[in-house]
């Protein structure tokens, strides 16, 4: 798990150095992070379908192997359009791991206290290894080269495929759920197309016939995906649960905060290297304010949604995002050190108090039996911001010299403050009253309003 979240952040401060490897600019980088998170947050929720049916372990091993050849191809790549490509098979595996994994453990372990111990480590190994993404993958571009971002992967992969084989339990869900095929083909083209908007406008022109067109797809594709999903006995994401206003904040709290942290590490990355001359390895010690934020708040944040719901942890997660992101709207290439590092702890706090109460505030106006579902529909919302967050700031740059970047991400730190009041406002929204019965911090724990 901690290879997920690690990929998902990992290649960020690494960018400059493939931009120089393989000769593309800041629009084709952006492919390079976007292929993963996009094919990521599409396949989700299918993989774990597929888990249920075919069994977890098979499955999870399928990921495993799926995921190292895929960074086995990014590690060997020789363009940027093989490398993409790789992403997008990288992407694909790990949605084979991050759901199915939780499920391994919730079965592998019937304690609920063992249970809530297990899964509170997962979720912290998850959210800890897309914070520290931007130190690994500095310390390893410095010494070795950017392909080793992608050849670390290959004896953990080895391990795990090995461990799994040895001590996991293969169990499947009693009933499984039919694969949506009619859905899933909608969702991804949905967010592909709607991300590759954000990240081609600025070149193609937001204006020009190849964006209207791309306009035009994105808007029948999501329309057809809301039909087709309102339609069917068991939808691969039912549009019936977003009537639920707590239900929907919390989606949307998701995807406001994973568009603040990677429009936040891209402008870090881009800024400290481009406008500031900083070596990758620097570039990626900078963010380690953020990175101790968010471990040191993310377990705090779960204990408090445990004690007294998830209103409280999510307005402070808001609180530090706004404060942080408007800290650096004047930013310019002089920007002083202690500001810039006291901006990234503030985002990183923010960060690490709203993955527990986010996901709390999801399934808190849901029946207990579709908990999964919503923590799924979370996951997803997450990953999809994600993409997002990059195509957005890599577009505020793009094409834009050292002399000007820092001038050009300013409307990105902004976009990071008001991703901040977007999570004050579905911690407006979010029920006080919410207790978590398993002291879970940052997965989907079963809850219910008292």
């Amino acid at each position: 798990m901690f290879l997920v979240g690690l990929d998902t952040t990992v290649v960020n401060v690494g960018l400059p150095a493939i931009g120089r490897g393989l000769d593309v600019g800041t629009h084709s980088l952006e492919w390079t992070v976007d292929a993963y998170t996009v094919v990521l947050a599409g396949l989700l929720i299918s993989s774990g379908a597929l888990a249920d049916r075919f069994g977890r372990r098979r499955v999870f091993q399928w990921g495993l192997a799926v995921f190292g050849v895929a960074s086995l191809a990014c590690a060997l790549a020789p363009s940027a359009g093989a490398l993409v490509a790789a992403r997008a098979v990288q992407g694909a595996g790990a949605s084979m791991l991050s759901p199915v994994a939780l499920a391994i453990v919730v079965n592998a372990m019937p304690d609920p206290r063992e249970r809530a111990r297990a899964i509170g480590v997962w979720a912290s190994v998850f959210g800890l290894s897309m914070a520290v993404g931007p130190v690994t993958g500095g310390a390893l571009v410095a010494v070795l080269g950017w392909r080793s971002l992608f050849w670390i992967n290959a004896p953990v992969i080895v391990a795990a495929l090995v461990l799994s084989a040895v001590f996991v339990p293969e169990s499947r869900a009693p009933k499984a759920r039919r694969l949506d095929v009619p859905g899933q083909i909608l969702l991804t083209v949905t967010i592909a197309v709607w991300v590759g908007v954000l990240i081609e406008g600025p070149r193609v022109g937001w204006t020009s016939p190849a964006a209207l067109t791309a306009y035009a797809v994105a808007v029948v594709a999501t329309a057809g995906f809301v039909r087709v999903e309102s339609r069917r006995e068991e939808p691969l994401m039912d549009p019936r649960l977003f009537r639920d206003p707590v239900f929907s904040g919390a989606v949307l709290g998701a995807v406001a905060v994973f568009v603040a942290l990677n429009a936040a590490l891209l402008l870090n990355t881009l800024y400290l290297q481009h406008a500031r001359g900083f070596t990758a390895t620097a570039a990626g010690t900078a963010t380690l304010p953020m990175a101790v934020g968010a471990t040191v708040c993310a377990p705090w944040s779960g204990r408090m949604v445990g004690r007294a719901g998830p209103r409280l942890p999510l307005c402070l997660a808001g609180g530090f995002l706004t404060t942080g992101g408007l800290c650096l709207v004047g930013l310019d290439r002089h920007t002083s050190l202690v500001l810039l590092l006291s901006a990234y702890l503030l985002i990183g706090m923010g960060f690490g108090f709203a993955n527990a109460p986010i996901t709390n505030a999801a399934v808190s106006g849901l029946p207990p039996a579709r908990a999964a579902v919503a923590g799924a529909i979370t996951s997803t919302a997450r990953q999809t911001g994600a993409a997002i967050g990059i195509a957005l700031a890599g577009g505020l740059v793009a094409g834009t010299g050292p002399a000007g970047l820092a001038h050009a991400s300013r409307p990105g730190w902004f976009l990071v403050a008001a991703c901040g009041l977007v999570v004050l406002l579905v911690a407006r929204a979010a029920r006080p009253e919410t207790r978590v019965r398993n002291e879970v911090s940052g997965t989907a724990p079963v809850a219910r309003a008292r």
